[in-house]
């Protein structure tokens, strides 16, 4: 079950081909790696994620969700009705996205890796708990934009996907310097 048992720590890749390349100022070639303690709080603040997954006739299904990092795994929840759910049910790879919508500073990231269900009464209850610490009263207040989403997925009315990343990419941005780091799990 996703979320039980050590965590799997990544290897670290810099790729320069996109990173020196792009960064044709002296020192570019001092370039390094985002570590991975800097990726994992990124998708630990982060609150807007883009998950793509694939339809039956292969075309791209691309949607925005909430998600929490939880003990090295990235949650989201659908219902088990809408577009994604059933591409999942088909296809369990997808791939999730965060980062922003600036070109100069920022750090983007993508998880790649097979989207499971979520069956396991403990952990579902663990990660609402990390959902409810993240998003407040968006998911705690009878105003919030996804109240009683913890209600949702205790009935199956809503679908919690635990994703364990295989791949992971950062793409940073910061002062004209750009990276491409890649974590292989």
């Amino acid at each position: 079950m996703p979320g039980r048992g050590p965590v799997k720590q990544p290897t670290t890749e810099l790729d320069a081909r996109y990173s020196s390349a792009l960064n044709p100022r002296p020192g570019a070639a001092d370039v390094t790696a985002t570590e991975w303690e800097a990726a994992q709080r990124k998708l630990g603040a982060a609150e807007i994620f883009w998950v793509s997954t694939v339809r039956p006739d292969g075309r791209l299904h691309v949607t925005p969700v909430i998600a929490a990092w939880h003990d090295g795994v990235l949650y989201f929840s659908t219902g088990p009705g809408e577009q994604k759910a059933r591409n999942l049910a088909r296809h369990r790879h997808c791939a999730l996205t965060t980062g922003g919508n600036s070109l100069g500073e920022g750090l983007d990231l993508v998880v790649v890796g097979d989207a499971e269900p979520v069956a396991d009464p403990a952990v579902l209850e663990e990660v609402i708990a990390a959902y409810e610490a993240k998003y407040g009263a968006h998911i705690t207040s009878p105003e919030g934009t996804f109240h009683g989403i913890g209600d949702a997925l205790r009935t199956g009315d809503a679908v919690l996907f635990a994703v364990v990343p295989d791949t992971a990419y950062g793409f940073g941005r910061h002062d004209g310097v750009y990276t491409h780091t890649r974590w292989a799990f």
